[in-house]
């Protein structure tokens, strides 16, 4: 019989590399250009991807349709052809995110990412219930996503690390002294649980995370740098803290700072760094709007940047 530990291990160990959070691409009406996503999953796997996260917040996740959504994940599982997982989103209330989840299950995704439930803010009773009942209606792993109005306590995360399907947290609230105590509660309580780096811009705070054991990180990066994303990931790990010095110095902080800039970019700069380095993604979906041009241009000029240092290294 397959336990707990063994479903956790099939999905976490194979989790090797930067995350893959892939932009879903669409044309100027917003309808699902496929063709181009499922190129844009293949340029990431290729690019070696620790696994390619489909429909999530930067795949702009509420704005998909059911049908897009579905027709996504099942692309994406026969485009990574079993070389990496493929995790899912899954979001909004109970009724609704279970409906996500079925057809994650029937795509043939690996696992479960699920979004925080939409706009209400529960208690500490009522993430457990939402969470569990996501989970019992699962064969897939399924990893919590705490942000916004999903803020876990420690003790609630020992509680729902109980259950045989539920085997990882990403942390998207940036609280260190929160996840310290969350993993050394963890830990203390013997559950096992995988717990993974998703603030935006993750290479920003990833020093900080290595130093409570957390090396897992989503990489929004690496959906238009992935040389530039893979070569922060292997300094981080080797402890080649004068190449992520150096990269935080004069790519990522600069980008966070244009980040700021504008309303969504977290998406739509993204969005825009595919589109600059020649893969026709189209625009974000309402009620997103497009970087401003002098933004793209500092992007463009971003990118050109790290490019260069990477390629010096």
């Amino acid at each position: 019989m397959c336990t707990r530990e063994d479903r956790m291990n099939s999905l976490v160990d194979r989790l090797d590399g930067p995350l893959f959070f892939p932009v879903t691409p669409c044309d100027d009406r917003e309808r699902l250009d496929l063709d181009a996503f499922r190129e844009h999953v293949r340029d990431g796997v290729a690019a070696g991807c620790g696994a390619v996260f489909a429909c999530c917040g930067t795949g702009e996740f509420p704005s998909l349709s059911p049908s897009d959504y579905a027709a996504c994940v099942a692309a994406a599982v026969e485009e990574t052809a079993g070389r990496v997982p493929v995790i899912a989103g899954t979001g909004y209330a109970t009724a609704l995110a279970s409906l996500f989840v079925a057809a994650a299950e029937e795509a043939g995704a690996d696992g479960l990412l699920a979004l925080p439930p939409y706009l209400v803010q529960p208690d500490q009773e009522g993430l457990r219930r939402h969470y569990r009942s996501l989970a019992d209606g699962t064969r897939l792993p399924v990893i919590l996503y705490q942000r916004d109005n999903a803020i876990f306590e420690p003790r609630t995360v020992v509680d729902l690390a109980r259950h045989p399907r539920i085997v990882g947290l990403k942390d998207g609230h940036g609280d260190l002294d929160l996840l310290q105590r969350t993993i050394s509660a963890v830990r203390s309580a013997t559950t096992g649980l995988t717990f993974f780096n998703g603030l935006p811009t993750a290479e920003m705070s990833a020093l900080a995370y290595r130093g409570l054991g957390v090396t897992r990180y989503s990489s929004a990066v690496f959906c238009f740098a992935p040389t530039v994303a893979m070569a922060f990931y292997k300094a981080l790990l080797a402890g080649d803290d004068p190449v992520t010095d150096r990269l935080i110095d004069e790519f990522y902080r600069p980008l966070v700072e244009l980040r700021r800039q504008g309303a969504g970019y977290a998406v739509s700069l993204v969005k825009a760094g595919v589109r600059l380095r020649g893969l026709d993604v189209g625009p974000v979906r309402a009620p997103l709007c497009e970087p401003a041009p002098e933004h793209i241009k500092r992007l463009a000029e971003l990118i050109d940047r790290a490019l260069e240092i990477v390629d010096g290294l």
